[in-house]
């Protein structure tokens, strides 16, 4: 037979259970004094994903967020070059067409940076996670959660992996995403490096440090648009004024070593932001994204989502965007450890609180430093018997080797009240 005893006071209580004490604070339900510190923050302060945030977490950047200084040199470097060159040859002539083409190759330098920053620092489409799993959200109780929490079995472990969506009269499968705890939604991925499910998500470019996704494809394919257009521009008009030059033209390209530069290294570059303008309008044509064109070319699978060119196009350029996720609107964050102890805690008191429920307090456990629980089992008697517990005294005796005990923890001898129940 289980013997359980209780010294109350005001500040909290001490239980024995057969000659092993516990040590038990108060736990008002209107105040809740043992819910973990809650502190107000930002979200982006809280986020659990990996990007950077700036100016307050107005900005949102990739993790590998320094890459765009990388692509910044890149498109700037030959750009700014090709101006001054322009800028001193024009001066050299004083033609007005010289000016006209060092006006236009500065806009589009500007035009391609900007398209870059707005690619790379804006929200991609974030999906904002779940606290708890989706079948939590109204079955879900602290028995349950007990139960899984002893026998180690996430909820996670038994909520479907995938579910069925029909789109266009074909059944897609809808994945579940343990990081986020959400079934994402239609054409969402998670990506790996962001740690982040993104709505119709394209693919990771590691050029602007960012995830591609709904709310910043257009912007991307502006950027490639761009840069595009000036590495054509740049290399065709430093041809032109190399083969201008008077001479042969071996004379001419090695009395004017920068535009050779520049139109090698624009020659190179165009493959690749050309070949990749390319690749992504035949995408825009048939309605797909980058991961879904390779996975559909992997699985064999039929693209459900082509409506034809016109309506495909209009669902790109033309669609309303999803609202992004508020990253500056104030959330509550409290103590992960401090919330565990917490729920420790309150299943304990559960377990043995009365069934009267006439008290306004619960006990829960704290832990204690193994100094103070030493010091317990010292000046605790293990002569007692269970006999002591059921004398008809209603009054526990507190012994002096005791008071050092009941002052650290706080709690008033002269006001100590003796329950006990079986």
């Amino acid at each position: 037979m289980v013997r359980v005893a209780i010294l109350e006071a005001e500040n909290g209580a001490i239980i024995i259970v057969n000659n092993f004490i516990f040590l038990a604070m108060k736990e008002i339900h209107n105040q809740n004094s043992l819910s973990p510190p809650k502190t107000k923050k930002r979200l982006y302060q809280v986020w659990k994903g990996r990007n950077k945030f700036c100016c307050g977490g107005r900005l949102v950047f990739g993790p590998d967020a320094g890459s765009v200084l990388l692509s910044t040199f890149l498109i700037a470097a030959p750009a700014i070059t090709f101006c001054i060159k322009m800028l001193l040859n024009t001066t050299k002539d004083e033609s007005v067409f010289g000016y006209v083409v060092l006006a236009a190759g500065i806009v589009l330098t500007l035009l391609d940076l900007t398209f870059l920053f707005m690619t790379s620092g804006r929200n991609p489409g974030i999906i904002r996670r779940n606290t708890r799993p989706p079948e939590c959200e109204d079955s879900f109780n602290y028995r349950s959660q007990s139960m899984d929490w002893l026998n180690s079995s996430p909820m996670s472990q038994r909520i479907p992996r995938i579910k069925d969506m029909l789109v266009n009269g074909h059944t897609i499968k809808v994945k579940y995403c343990d990081t986020c705890m959400l079934y994402r939604p239609l054409r969402a991925s998670h990506c790996s490096i962001c740690n982040n499910c993104i709505q119709r998500f394209d693919h990771h470019c590691p050029w602007v440090g960012q995830c591609i996704g709904v709310r910043n494809y257009r912007f991307f394919i502006l950027f490639i648009t761009s840069s595009t257009l000036l590495c054509v521009y740049v290399f065709t008009f430093s041809l032109l004024d190399i083969i201008r030059q008077h001479g042969t033209l071996w004379n001419s390209l090695s009395k004017d070593a920068v535009l050779v530069v520049l139109v090698v290294y624009c020659f190179v570059c165009v493959w690749f932001v050309g070949g990749l303008s390319i690749f992504h309008f035949y995408l825009i044509s048939t309605n797909q994204t980058t991961y879904e064109n390779f996975r559909y070319r992997y699985d064999k699978k039929k693209n459900l989502f082509n409506e034809g060119f016109w309506k495909n196009l209009k669902d790109v350029f033309c669609t309303k965007l999803p609202p992004p996720i508020n990253f500056r609107e104030w959330v509550t964050v409290e103590d992960d450890d401090a919330s565990t102890i917490g729920s420790i805690t309150r299943r304990f008191g559960e377990s043995i609180r009365t069934p009267k429920g006439k008290l306004d307090r619960e006990p829960s456990i704290l832990l204690k430093r193994d100094a103070t629980l030493s010091h317990v089992h010292k000046n605790y008697s293990y002569s007692t018997s269970d006999k002591d517990l059921t004398k008809n005294d209603p009054q526990f005796l507190v012994s002096r080797q005791d008071s050092d005990f009941y002052s650290e923890e706080g709690i008033n001898q002269t006001e100590c009240k003796s329950t006990r129940f079986q």
